[in-house]
């Protein structure tokens, strides 16, 4: 399933323990969790069903503020944010945007790389930490 701009991987945790491993992997590098939306719970308050997909929205102020300085359409894709995602077979996946991707939808010019790139090593990485043993 390639989606493109779309970073994808598996987790060898469930839902619920990805999730906070995400968010403490989040915290550890001092960003900011503006929030954590479980959307199978609003599904189940509207009398529906979802498997466990939980949305966590973070940042850092440091680092996206440049880039919408750079261009201000790029704030519609700021703060960063991580689904966490339960499949049909049972897998447990972490998807997110990959900045790079972001970074070209919003025709960002190129001596801000240096930004997008330390923000796409930090968001690997902390996908990373919470998917791995």
């Amino acid at each position: 399933m390639a989606i493109d701009g779309l970073t994808t991987l598996r987790s060898n945790h469930g839902p619920k323990d990805t999730v906070d491993r995400l968010e403490a992997a989040v915290k550890t590098r001092g960003m900011t969790i503006f929030a954590r939306i479980d959307h199978a719970a609003g599904a189940s308050s509207a009398g529906l069903s979802l498997r466990p997909t939980e949305l966590l929205i973070f940042g850092n102020a440091k680092a996206g503020t440049p880039l919408m300085q750079a261009a201000q359409s790029i704030g519609i894709d700021l703060p960063l944010r991580a689904l966490v995602w339960l499949d049909a077979s049972g897998d447990t996946w972490i998807s997110y945007n990959d900045p790079s991707w972001l970074a070209n939808r919003h025709a960002l010019a190129s001596d801000i790389a240096a930004v997008i790139g330390n923000m796409a090593t930090a968001l690997e990485a902390v996908a990373n930490e919470a998917a791995s043993a």
